[in-house]
């Protein structure tokens, strides 16, 4: 047992470090101002929980106004059914003979699920596994399922026309999963700069997705749900006919790069890594104790909140901060905050969230889904 154990009321100042704290000012304004620019326009909000990874802060988005939440997998799934969060659409593809066995553990127990399919084969491989566990144990309803279509981003997906038309009759055969609606993710956009230009990318790939919407009702089914975006494009996803469900996450924290692609002033950053100074080897330069296993590089370095210090990676644990001359200097046991430069991976360093109000902790959040990746 650990003699180190922060509790509600302690100071900020006395966390070890690295330590990922929320500032609940800001992120309550985040979620704010997004609800109150997406609600008016009569479409659902569920908000993606690869981001958070956090059962609390899922129920807080449902209190203000979201419709359930998504999952990019088939474990986090499992985790926030288990804790009590089941109203949940699992973003990526279900492949492979260990993870059906697990989806229909799942579905046993969350019958609020929704998937999403892009293939023949994978829409069969889930409905023999569902149809042979019916057969075993009876009283299984249909899966709500939707096609995830590819509106420009080549990750996942089926491309529109013929190929989403037969696979959308292929699963109208199938007697385990029910097409409710499709799915398309214009992720690559979502850090283009200009809000014209992404704005104009963005409403090209919701042509696809909606005019493939319609030709599937021509077609018969029953598309009820056209679900898409992300928090640097769900506004312009909003102003589209025929889109009835938005999916943003990073709104709630930011990161450096949503914000050079957005703007400050549309988010606040809400989340900050505490890291401490450990070592000094310059006048101008200290040593941090975040590297890679507490900060991400994959969109770039993370900041100092304070930008006159210029951070750089120094490996798995450490960091280093620099300055120009006239700046204050930093001395081993300062303390700094660091802005991530991409946040979902970001969380998925670290186990809890200390959330405070002017420097004091006012609750911990576990990152419930840490680690899930399967």
């Amino acid at each position: 047992m650990t003699s180190y154990a922060p509790k509600v009321g302690d100071p900020i100042s006395s966390l070890d470090t690295p330590s990922m704290i929320v500032d609940i000012r800001l992120m309550n304004a985040n979620i704010q101002k997004l609800f109150a620019t997406l609600l008016p326009t009569g479409r659902n909000i569920r908000p993606h929980l690869k981001t958070t990874k956090s059962a609390i802060l899922a129920q807080k988005l449902v209190d203000a106004g979201a419709k359930g939440g998504c999952v990019a997998k088939l474990s986090e799934a499992e985790i926030m059914t288990a804790r009590g969060f089941p109203d949940l659409l699992v973003t990526c593809e279900i492949v492979g003979a260990a993870k059906l066995k697990r989806l229909v553990a799942l579905y046993r127990k969350n019958r609020k699920l929704r998937i999403v399919v892009d293939s023949i084969k994978g829409a069969s491989a889930i409905n023999d596994a569902l149809a042979e566990d019916d057969e075993k144990n009876g009283l299984l309803e249909p899966l709500n399922v939707l096609i995830d279509l590819d509106v420009g981003l080549r990750r996942t997906g089926i491309d529109a026309g013929q190929p989403a038309s037969q696979l959308a009759a292929h699963i109208a055969t199938l007697s385990k999963l029910k097409l409710i609606g499709v799915q398309g993710y214009e992720g690559h956009l979502q850090h283009v700069h200009g809000d014209e230009e992404r704005k104009a990318q963005c409403l090209a790939s919701m042509a696809i997705l909606t005019s493939t919407a319609d030709a599937l009702r021509g077609e018969g089914h029953d598309i009820q749900v056209v679900t898409t975006g992300g928090t640097g494009t769900a506004e312009f996803c909003a102003t589209v006919p025929g889109v009835t469900e938005l999916q943003p996450g990073s709104f709630i924290f930011m990161d450096t790069d949503y914000r050079n692609a957005i703007g400050a002033e549309r988010y606040g950053q809400s989340l900050t890594i505490l890291a401490t100074v450990v070592s000094k080897q310059t006048p101008s330069q200290v040593t941090i104790d975040t590297g890679l296993k507490s900060l991400t590089t994959d969109s770039g370095l993370a900041e100092c909140k304070d930008q006159r210090y210029t951070y750089g990676c120094l490996g798995d644990e450490h960091g280093s901060l620099r300055w120009e001359e006239g700046t204050p200097p930093l001395d081993v046991g300062d303390r700094v905050e660091m802005v991530p430069s991409h946040i979902d991976p970001t969380i998925n360093l670290h186990d809890v969230y200390y959330a405070h109000e002017g420097g004091v902790i006012q609750d911990m959040w576990p990152v419930d889904t840490r680690g899930k990746v399967q």
